[in-house]
């Protein structure tokens, strides 16, 4: 592991990302913190379960 830099009561490690993946990972924290859309997203897998789903190539042919 890299340097830690310690500052008084705080631990400081320094990670760096590229802007998409931040951008990514603000993204993906918006959507796990919308009960909502987990509700959702839920149903969808118990649908795809019970295979009641179509595929892509069938919708682009409609």
């Amino acid at each position: 592991m890299g340097d830690v830099a310690y500052y008084g009561e705080h631990k400081a490690r320094w990670v760096t990302i590229s802007s998409d993946e931040y951008d990514s990972m603000k993204s993906t924290l918006e959507i796990l913190s919308d009960a909502e859309f987990l509700e959702q997203i839920g149903e969808s897998r118990a649908d795809y379960k019970k295979g009641s789903f179509k595929k892509l190539s069938e919708l682009l042919k409609d």
